[in-house]
């Protein structure tokens, strides 16, 4: 697996950013991504006040009105301690593109060094924390979607997979074309809906083809995209957020 940045040592802090989608419809895997890393021994902080990345405003080209966004966000996060992101495209936008929101902007020096300090999840379960996972479920088969902004731009592919191959009783299935965009984009279904329901049969019908009893991903956007059609047609299996069904398949529970 090829390293795409410098790693820090395992640290006794980090910030937990949550996302909105995660925050207003998957909180369950908020939490469990929480969970893992306090698993390893280190102290999350999740900071009340943080809000939207910021995505939305400057994909959709309102820069300036992203500045304010932007800059709440890292004020949030003010410690010198990693900011875990369960989400390849918030985490995108944090690291990759907070420096070109502020670029010639008195805060730029201070954002770039905030963004050096952005993780997506599953980049810092393997990279940082080398978790080691012991699978406590029963034999299941999962399909796996890895979002376009994980895949592409953060560079966490191989890192999701990985995870996965560490469950001793689940089989990763694959379906054809998986690094096919399923079709959401944000603001892109929303501007292109017909092209998005186009792209997300297309999508729906590999996953389902593939007899996986699960879906998982590490994007809500995706997962909510995807498990809707999927809902709305009555093919494929359910879907779940990549933290969750890592915390579910290796956390004990009393009986």
């Amino acid at each position: 697996m090829t390293q795409k940045k410098h790693y820090p040592e395992k640290p006794e802090k980090v910030y937990f950013f949550g996302t909105c989608l995660v925050d207003l419809l998957y909180p369950e895997a908020g939490l469990a991504g929480m969970q893992l890393i306090r698993r390893e021994g280190v102290e999350v902080i999740f900071p009340q006040d943080q809000t939207c990345c910021g995505q939305p405003a400057w994909n959709s080209g309102y820069r300036e009105q992203t500045v304010p966004v932007a800059l709440n966000q890292v004020n949030c996060f003010p410690g010198e301690y990693p900011v875990v992101v369960p989400s390849g495209s918030c985490a995108g936008m944090m690291r990759h593109h907070y420096p070109e929101v502020f670029r010639g902007h008195p805060e730029e020096a201070r954002v770039r060094a905030f963004s050096e300090r952005v993780f997506e999840l599953t980049e810092f379960l393997v990279h940082v924390l080398k978790i080691e996972l012991k699978d406590l479920g029963e034999p299941t088969r999962v399909a796996l979607h890895t979002s376009c902004s994980a895949r592409r731009e953060m560079g966490v592919a191989e890192e999701h997979e990985a995870l996965l191959g560490q469950l001793a009783n689940v089989q990763l299935v694959e379906q054809a074309r998986k690094a096919e965009c399923c079709g959401f984009g944000g603001t892109f279904a929303v501007k292109h809906p017909e092209i998005s329901a186009a792209m997300v049969a297309d999508k729906a019908k590999a996953i389902s083809d593939t007899g996986a009893e699960q879906l998982v991903s590490g994007d809500c956007g995706c997962l909510m995209n995807i498990t809707g059609h999927m809902q709305h047609t009555g093919i494929g299996p359910a879907g779940q957020h990549i933290a969750s069904f890592l915390w579910e398949r290796t956390h004990a529970t009393e009986s």
